[in-house]
């Protein structure tokens, strides 16, 4: 038998908040699920379902590196179709990458460089 019972939230260290919160709020248009300023905390996401968080990074220590960590992998009906969208509301994102078969997958990056994943079908 498991411990754990399923993934409930990945997240994301942002040293400036407020452009991290118009970034998810406004630019990727994700639902606010809760919201604590004084704490730093945001998760985004629907009720009963993994969500994805952005952490205020307040430590007088460097922040995390944000490469060789996890990765959020989101599902989307057409990777290709979203890298365009996403691109079109001037966010940084690497070219959809598809493997025959198996799955099409994009990559996205918040402002502060946080990488997040997103993967389809692939077009076939």
């Amino acid at each position: 038998m498991s411990l754990f019972k399923n993934v409930s939230v990945v997240s994301y260290y942002v040293k400036d908040w407020e452009k991290a919160k118009k970034f998810y709020q406004e630019t990727l248009e994700w639902p606010v699920i809760f919201i604590s300023d004084e704490a730093g905390w945001i998760e985004y996401g629907h009720e009963n379902a993994a969500h994805v968080a952005i952490n205020r990074w307040d430590g007088p220590d460097p922040i995390p590196p944000r490469n060789g960590g996890g990765t959020a992998v989101l599902a989307v009906e057409d990777a290709k179709r979203v890298t365009s969208a996403l691109r079109v509301r001037g966010v940084r994102c690497d070219d959809a990458i598809e493997i025959p078969g198996m799955v099409c997958y994009g990559t996205l990056y918040d402002p502060e460089g946080n990488r997040i994943q997103f993967a389809s079908n692939p077009s076939s």
